[in-house]
């Protein structure tokens, strides 16, 4: 099912309203707690039946990124029972990718906030209430169950659907806090498409294996807490992210991608945390690590060290930038484990790696083998520029020249490491004012 405008056009029943008996409500009335927890409790049990009450919830957002989630899906379990405040945003729009087109196009559905929507197999109810603060309209989440039970049915039957449906849930720190959102992977990306040393490989690999092992019986044998830390550094475009996306296609498991900004926080670091301990066990990847402001990195190392703050959690830290990282995260047992140089390809990674991407169909195996020693110090991610840059050579020009296209891009790297592209002389030559 897919929510459309056609879902949105009868008129939606609000159960406050900006005037009672033709007078306007001033704002403190109008967005009055207490009121509209009243006005919903009375609706619920003139429609479900009586006997609903309030849950407080501490579970790191975990309940509404996912009722976020069933809206967009067009999740048929669950109903827009009403609307509460007639002079607040009900709906909302968005430019996404369609499932079944995988076109970009505008979708309408309803907004989480200022909503109340009931699961209806479970019987619980969540409403966003807007309340007015000192910088404009937030918001009080308030969920209504009539029992525990039924509570912890609609949790772990939230839960299930999730993880049926594998993702990589991608945390961004903004200037208005921790936005969530799951993202498909795209393709699935196997293990023989990851391109790293074998001792490495064999190393990441063997380890994620036992973590995600159904009993667990390697950290049970030999009394070792549940929990591993690795931190990944080299140069950026040779595989950190290729790894990350192998794992999440591989393991079967929660995988969560974090990347540190200027706005990262204390109260980021801990709903993202808290967030992964109701995933556990999961992978959670921690990008540009060595960018933690300087205001939370005290707080960040204290939820490191924290007893049950990584329990379930396979850590992954990258960097591009090794030297920055602070050296309190690596000299202290239990924040990383061990940390791992992802090196540029040598000759015969970078020979498997043009052949494995398909350069084969475009040259000889002599001019294969040419361009793999010619290719020294290229990233992967260049050896993947090299490839198409032949594919279109090719289209164009029914012909590839590798050694002039190897040429070209070795001064063209050389030029932006040295800023020549930014002198007077070349600018007038690009046509820059």
């Amino acid at each position: 099912m897919t929510i459309t405008t056609a879902h949105l056009a009868a008129k939606p029943h609000f159960l406050v309203k900006s005037t009672e008996a033709g007078e306007p409500l001033d704002a403190e009335s109008y967005f009055n707690y207490i009121a509209v927890v009243q006005a919903i409790v009375d609706f619920l049990g003139e429609r479900y039946g009586d006997g609903f009450r309030l849950y407080y919830q501490d579970d790191g957002n975990e309940v509404w990124n996912g009722l976020e989630e069933d809206l967009r899906d067009g999740y048929e379990g669950v109903e827009h029972a009403a609307s509460l405040f007639d002079l607040v945003e009900t709906e909302v729009f968005e430019y996404a990718a369609d499932s079944d087109s995988r076109q970009a196009v505008y979708t309408v559905r309803p907004a989480v906030r200022n909503n109340l929507f009931v699961y209806r197999e479970q019987l619980v109810a969540l409403a966003r209430i807007p309340r007015v603060t000192q910088h404009g309209l937030g918001y009080e989440d308030l969920i209504f169950c009539r029992s525990n039970e039924e509570l912890v049915r609609f949790l772990e039957a939230l839960r299930a659907r999730r993880l049926a449906d594998p993702k990589i849930i991608v945390f961004t720190d903004t200037r208005d806090g921790l936005e969530q959102e799951r993202q498909a992977v795209g393709y699935a990306v196997g293990r023989d498409d990851v391109f790293m040393e074998d001792e490495l490989k064999t190393q990441v690999y063997r380890s994620i294996d036992e973590f995600f092992s159904k009993d667990r019986a390697f950290f049970q044998t030999y009394g070792l807490p549940y929990k591993r830390g690795i931190l990944l550094y080299g140069k950026p475009g040779n595989g950190k992210t290729t790894l990350v996306k192998s794992i999440s296609s591989t393991t079967g498991a929660p995988v969560a991608y974090w990347q540190i900004t200027e706005y990262t926080s204390s109260g980021s670091i801990k709903e993202v945390f808290d967030t992964a301990s109701q995933l556990a066990p999961m992978v959670l990847v921690i990008e540009d690590i060595d960018s933690m402001p300087d205001s939370c990195r005290s707080y960040f190392l204290n939820t490191l060290d924290g007893a049950t703050s990584k329990e379930g959690i396979y850590l992954i830290g990258t960097t591009n930038y090794p030297e920055k990282i602070d050296p309190a995260l690596m000299n202290r047992a239990g924040r990383f484990d061990r940390a791992y140089e992802v090196k540029s390809p040598d000759e015969a990674m970078r020979l498997a790696y043009l052949t494995h991407i398909g350069l084969r169909r475009l040259a000889s195996e002599e001019e294969l083998e040419l361009a793999a020693r010619g290719t020294d110090g290229f990233t992967l991610a260049q050896l993947s520029e090299l490839y198409a840059s032949a594919a279109l050579q090719m289209h164009y020009e029914d012909k590839v020249d590798l050694e002039r296209l190897i040429a070209g891009m070795k001064s063209d790297y050389a030029k932006d490491r040295s800023k020549e592209w930014m002198t007077e002389d070349r600018s007038r030559k690009m046509g820059f004012a």
